[in-house]
């Protein structure tokens, strides 16, 4: 399966050489404006990937204020620029999940999770999904399923050719709680196992006799991308808004939470033999 453009990725590099760039002419930002004939706030969206678009007449002066005469690298920057004005599969339900998110996952090489209160989002059955939107009472059943199935597409670089490794840590409480029915519950877990027998993901439970811990501020993911001229991402959720932090101390913290996180957890195998006795339970 084909690994969708990914409009945010592109942006956010297009924006680094951009600044790179300017940076090794040295200008500052208010000089390339005006040496471009363009507004410093513009131009500014257009190095922190705000612009959704650069326009290719807007790329060639500003390439040429900087100096770039090699046609490789212009030809590499032009088509970062059209690539991000492309749309993925995720432009259809862009008020039905956290935006970017989709984007961001579609590009990532390597995800980890901490989960403190339901399955993880790319773990979900059909069924669970549909029990997690309709505890919000205000949807209708049309919006419900359009968010269903904006989550099951989500899962589908889970199943690529190339897929990114998965590592996520799931609270005790998750599995204690019961979404949906027993039926529903006892499906998801069949799920759980199904997934963590694949190469590139692996679950860890985080029991309650761990007691307080690292990740106890709430749920949130990290991502990295296999470019290293793509910055790691740490991503938060909150009922108003997503947080896409990327600052390297910011990810950091968030990765050293994760790590500590998994020093207090069951190994993957004892994580999975617990699973099984709660599928166990569910089933008598």
């Amino acid at each position: 399966m084909p690994t969708p453009y990914s409009p945010s990725i592109r942006r956010r590099r297009l924006s680094s050489e951009l600044r790179r760039l300017r940076g090794e002419s040295g200008l500052t930002l208010v000089d390339a404006a005006k040496g471009i004939g363009m507004g410093k706030s513009n131009l500014s969206k257009i190095e922190q990937a705000e612009s959704r678009t650069v326009p290719s007449a807007t790329l060639d002066k500003l390439l040429d204020l900087y100096g770039v005469d090699d046609h490789a690298t212009r030809a590499s920057l032009h088509e970062l620029a059209k690539l991000a004005g492309e749309k993925g599969w995720w432009a259809r339900y862009k008020d039905l999940m956290p935006q970017m998110l989709a984007d961001f996952e579609a590009e990532a090489c390597a995800l980890r999770s901490y989960e403190a209160q339901v399955i993880p989002g790319l773990l979900q059955t059909p069924t669970y999904a549909d029990a997690i939107f309709r505890a919000n009472q205000v949807r209708d059943d049309e919006e419900i399923a359009q968010r269903v199935a904006a989550r099951i597409k989500r899962q589908e670089i889970l199943h690529r050719v190339d897929p990114p490794t998965y590592m996520a840590i799931l609270d005790e409480a998750v599995l204690h709680r019961q979404v949906g029915s027993p039926e529903v519950m006892a499906e998801q877990l069949r799920h759980l196992v199904h997934m963590a027998a694949r190469h590139n993901i692996d679950l860890y439970v985080l029991p309650f006799s761990a007691g307080a811990h690292p990740a106890t501020e709430g749920s949130f993911v990290v991502m990295d991308f296999p470019d290293p001229r793509d910055a790691s991402i740490a991503y938060l959720e909150t009922p108003v808004t997503s947080m896409y932090l990327e600052e390297d101390r910011q990810v950091r913290l968030f990765n050293d939470m994760f790590g500590s996180a998994q020093s207090c957890s069951m190994t993957a195998v004892q994580s999975l033999a617990l699973i099984d006795r709660h599928l166990h339970d569910l089933e008598e």
